[in-house]
Formats: C-alpha cells, structure tokens, sequence
C-alpha cells in the first residue's frame, strides 16, 4: 500500500481531531517527565552536546518559549533554592556535607527597578557575587548569598541601597556546573515553571541530561519547599525518534519500525495521563520508553519521517489505546477479557505471524511453591490463607487464561483478565508470568463444576447426562459425564462447567505448581514480534495495522 501524503490540508484536520480527542499535543510539543515525585532532583545538571549556551525564561500556555535571559556557559545547573551546600567534588545538596565544602546561603539583597535582562545583567557586574533574576515578574539584581537575615541586612548597609531578601520556597538557582557562581534565579511563586533552551546556531540543539542526549528543551517544576521536576519539553517528531529505538530494535524491518512509529505518535497525541505533574507523560514503560537521542539510528529516524504525522483513528477520533507488546504466544487478546473494557478496534486475532521469526525466550516456564504463592498474595493484600491449589479455572476464546483460581485454607480466589499475570509477579523471588497464554501443571480443580453453558452465558444445565446432540448427518447422540470436545474455528477444545476452555486437572507435587507459556507482555493490540515477522514476509507498515488492530484507519 502507498503512504498516504500528509498536504497541509490534513495538518490542519489532525490537530483538529486530535484537540477533540483529548490530545496531549499542543503546537506540535509535548511535555515528557524525566525525573519526578519520588525521581525528583535537588539539583540537575545541563550540558551542551551540539550547540553552544542556553536562553533562561518559561514555556507559555502554546509552549512556546519565552525569553528572559540568556547565557554562554556549556554546563550550567539548576538547583531548589534556598541553603545550598556544595562538596569538594562539586555536587550541590541540601544539607551539609562531611569534609570540605562550599555554602550558599538563602538570603541575598536584592535591588529592583531593571527593564530587561540585559540591563540587570549589566548593573549585576558593578557588584561582588551578584547576579540578575527574574522575581514574581520584575527584573532584579540579588548581590551574595548569606547565611542570615541579618548578614543580608548588614551588606545592604554597606551598599547604600537594597532590601533583604530570602529566596523562596518555589525559587530556582542556576549556576554554573561545580561552582556556586549564580547564572539567574526564577522564581514565579510557582505559577510558571522555569524553562532553559539550548542554544544552537546551525542545526539542531542537542543537550546531555543524566547520560542521555535529548533535543528540544526544558522545564522546572518546583513543588513548594521540594525538589525539581525535570521536564523535557520537545517537538513530537523528536520525541518518536527517541521512543522507536528503544520499543524496537534498529535493525529490524523498515515496515515494522514504521508501525511502531505509528503507534508511538498515536499514543503520544492521545495521553495525558501525568497532567498532575505538569507534563503529558513519563519516559519509562508505564507509558513508552523514552531517553532521548542516544541509540537513534538512520533506520530509526527515517521510520519517524516516512510516517510523519500519521496516527491511528477509529471512525473520526483518534484511537484512545494504541497499546503494543512484545510478543502474544500464538493470538492477541479482545482489550475486553484483559482490562474489562470492551473496545471496538482491540478484538483478539489469531497470529499465524509470530511463529516464522526467532522470538528470544519465546517459550517460557515459571515454578512456585504454595508457599510463595500464599506469601505473594498477601503481601498483594489479598485475605488468603495457606494456598493448597492453583489451576486455569477458565480460558477465553482465544485460548488465553481469562480466570485463575487459588484455592486455600479460607475458601478460594478467582482473578480474572490481566491480573492473571500480574498477581504472579515477585520481586522478592525474582519471578513472574510472561503474559496471558499459559497453562498450570501441578493444581487442578478440586470439583469440575456444577453446570455446563450452552448458548452463551445466560443458559446452563446441571450436566451432560440426558443431552443429546444432532449432528450433520442427522444422527442423534446422547452425551455423558460434565466435559464435552467441541470443534470451533481455533480447533477442538475442552469446555466446561465454566463456559470456557477447561483447564486439565493434573495431581500436585509437593505443592509445587509450574506455569508454562509463549508470549510476552499483555496480548493486547499490535505484537511487536509479529510486526516484525509480518514485515519479513513482506507486508508493509499498513497491513501490519490493519491486522492487529480492528477496522482503524492511518491518516
């Protein structure tokens, strides 16, 4: 299939949905958490990497950057202003440290009445240890740094001019890296946010943040009296190419780099799920793993630019869960039987894909005893006793786990949809479940049921003794006992009292239960693996979408 062109017409229409979508993405830009809550710095330190210096100001409403100030320095930091202490190899912290080092203390006297940056800039300079800074919307001049009130006090006297002042608890310090020289302070009582922009002459702006090289530019959210959240805020084109190396390698297919780069944008402009913290969303894999720049390849970024702008849509709106995995084990999974939401374009499909591609640890198997079982719930907050048995107590059509039951000294347990997987997981013991498609060896149900489904879940009978069915033929059987083989599009399988595909009840040993399955991650929407086999037998980025996701439109 061709890629559909992106004319200017359609720029226009796809913010315009994406706006009544609930789009995160405002004048292309969206606000991306670095560090936060519990992440959050003290002090974070900015250096250039392509460019050379950075301008001081804030993003407005648009994020659209506006200026205040600007510096030629290549390391600069920001830092929670207020008592500043600096140790001898140049980390700045809140309390004092042991050994040698450096204070900067939280009062200053400040001299007001500048009409720019460059005019405080310039009468900072007739001043020892002073500094321009931008305060509840004035340009001021704040000279030093003292312990005290009444240090600050006694340096105004000297001076013949200024009042006393204590940075606050919403302000920010920039200083050079590893010094306690004073670049500018902000501080907006917390209404704006500090911004800072790298500078660059020609080309594109690239800066190095904790390891990582990010473009675009900054913001400094300062909860009252806490530390600093570190927001890169970043054009989104920039922040796809920062997303696709890391959710799929650069050296696979160019058609499958191109579905993800789909998906990536799509979840880009529809979340807004950390608008709490000021940004859109997080780099980690609660949303999309994202550090910036550092292992984009040619590959990579071409996958972005051939697919620029293009998202997913149901009918006219974008898609609200352009969801991914690694691998599905065989099918996806209806978004209904995993999070209990039945949504239109995420239906299960077989994936006859999956299997012509190597798939590392495609096949995995986990064992736990009962008391690491019982253990793992109650540490979860389930009311559990001793666990006796466990065991698949319903599957979906599909043939992923639907139910898991534990059974204990209390009385039993049943979890359903994706919490099949995840109840599983242990820090503690270093284990887990893979994904939805499993089976347990070493539980069964102690008893199969009092009834069987037929007709749906609305109609069930006691058992199977007395009924009879007609087959093609017209031969009439009567059938027996409480399973019964039926024969449905996915092959034969064993249905029971519950409605679904029976676990087989196998005798424990030991109390010793194993989990064996394929697959990796939640089922849900494209398998990433499979876009990559689907891509090597020559589908293209379209098709791959139209596959995994149901009757979605890419424009």
């Amino acid at each position: 299939m061709k890629k559909l062109l992106l004319t200017a017409m359609f720029v226009v229409t796809f913010f315009a949905l994406s706006a009544v979508s609930a789009s995160a993405v405002v004048n292309d830009t969206v606000k991306v958490g670095l560090r936060y809550g519990s992440s959050a710095l003290f002090s974070a330190n900015l250096e250039n990497a392509e460019g050379s210096g950075y301008e001081f100001g804030y993003f407005d409403e648009d994020r659209e950057f506006q200026a205040l100030g600007q510096t030629k320095e290549t390391a600069i930091s920001m830092t929670a202003a207020g008592d500043i202490y600096m140790d001898g190899s140049g980390t700045y912290s809140t309390d004092m440290p042991s050994g040698g080092f450096r204070h900067m203390g939280a009062w200053h006297v400040e001299i007001g009445g500048f009409r720019d940056f460059d005019e405080a800039e310039d009468a900072a300079r007739d001043y020892d240890n002073a500094y321009p800074a931008w305060i509840d919307w004035e340009y001021v001049v704040r000279v030093g740094c003292y312990e005290s009130r009444s240090e600050a006090e006694d340096a105004a006297d000297d001076l013949g001019e200024g009042d006393a002042v204590k940075s606050s608890s919403t302000g920010v310090m920039v200083t050079v890296t590893r010094t306690t020289e004073v670049l500018f302070e902000f501080d907006c009582s917390g209404i704006l946010n500090l911004g800072v922009l790298p500078s660059a002459r020609k080309g594109t702006a690239i800066t190095w943040f904790k390891g990582y090289k990010y473009a675009g530019g900054f913001e400094y959210a300062r909860v009252t009296g806490g530390n600093l959240s570190v927001i890169n805020v970043v054009d989104l084109e920039d922040y796809v190419k920062g997303v696709l190396p890391y959710e799929m390698g650069g050296g696979w297919p160019m058609e499958a780099l191109q579905a993800q780069a789909v998906c990536a944008r799509t979840y880009a402009c529809r979340t807004d799920k950390h608008m709490g913290y000021d940004f859109d969303m997080c780099a980690t894999t609660d949303c999309q793993v994202y550090n910036g720049v550092n292992t984009a390849t040619a590959a990579t970024d071409e996958a972005v630019e051939n697919t620029e702008g293009e998202c997913l849509y149901y009918g006219r709106e974008l898609i609200q869960e352009p969801v991914y995995h690694s691998s599905d084990g065989g099918a996806t999974e209806d978004g209904y039987y995993v999070w209990g939401t039945e949504t239109p374009y995420l239906k299960g499909v077989e994936d006859r894909y999956e299997a012509k591609t190597s798939i590392p640890n495609y096949s995995w198997s986990v064992t736990y005893t009962a008391e690491e079982l019982t253990w793992i719930l109650q540490q979860k907050g389930y009311g559990v006793g001793t666990v006796k048995n466990v065991y698949v107590s319903e599957y979906t059509p599909m043939g992923n786990v639907y139910k898991v039951t534990f059974e204990h000294t209390g009385g039993t347990l049943t979890v359903k949809g994706d919490v099949c997987r995840t109840i599983f997981y242990s820090s503690t013991y270093n284990k887990s479940v893979k994904s939805l498609r499993f089976s347990i060896n070493g539980g069964g149900p102690s008893s199969t049921g009092s009834g069987v489904y037929v007709n749906g879940s609305d109609s069930q009978l006691s058992g199977l003794d007395g009924v009879s069915v007609i087959s093609g033929g017209g031969k009439i059987t009567e059938l027996g006992g409480d399973t019964v083989s039926v024969i449905s599009s996915s092959g034969t399988s064993t249905v029971t009292a519950s409605g679904g595909t029976a676990a087989k009840p196998t005798s424990s040993k030991k109390g010793n239960f194993t989990i064996t399955g394929t697959g990796n991650g939640h089922n849900v929407g494209m398998s990433q693996y499979g876009a990559k086999a689907m891509a090597e037998e020559g589908y293209d980025y379209v098709d791959i979408l139209e596959f995994y996701y149901t009757d979605i439109d890419i424009r």
